[in-house]
Formats: C-alpha cells, sequence, structure tokens
C-alpha cells in the first residue's frame, strides 16, 4: 500500500514538534530545579556576625572562660 507524500509529510511534522515539546518542557525542569536549588542554598546560609542557630550564643561573654 502506497502513502500519500503528504502523510509523510505530516507525520515528520508531528514528530518534530513532539520533539520541540519534550525539549522545552526539560528546559523549564531544568530552570525550575535550578532555581529552587538556588532558593535552599540562600536560606542555609549563614550570615556574619549573627549566630549559626538557635544554640549559639549571641553573647560576646560566652567566649569568656568560667572562673
Amino acid at each position: 500500500m502506497m502513502m500519500h507524500p503528504m502523510v509523510f509529510l505530516t507525520m515528520a511534522n508531528d514528530h518534530h514538534r513532539e520533539l520541540i515539546a519534550d525539549a522545552e518542557k526539560h528546559h523549564l525542569l531544568t530552570i525550575a530545579r535550578e532555581a529552587r536549588k538556588a532558593r535552599k542554598a540562600k536560606k542555609n546560609e549563614v550570615v556574619r556576625g549573627h549566630p549559626a542557630g538557635n544554640l549559639a550564643s549571641c553573647e560576646p561573654s560566652a567566649v569568656v572562660p568560667a572562673r
């Protein structure tokens, strides 16, 4: 059975559009993943001069040894 050449062209165009859609989806997911990773890293940053957590003392007397 012979197929019309326009059918082959339509099939090729559809496949090409699917490949482009998959590449775009992958690209968008990569951008979202990187943005999420950057937000998480920024949230976990320690600012110089501020305590690193709840257990760190804010008082300068914590450095002085006990007598």
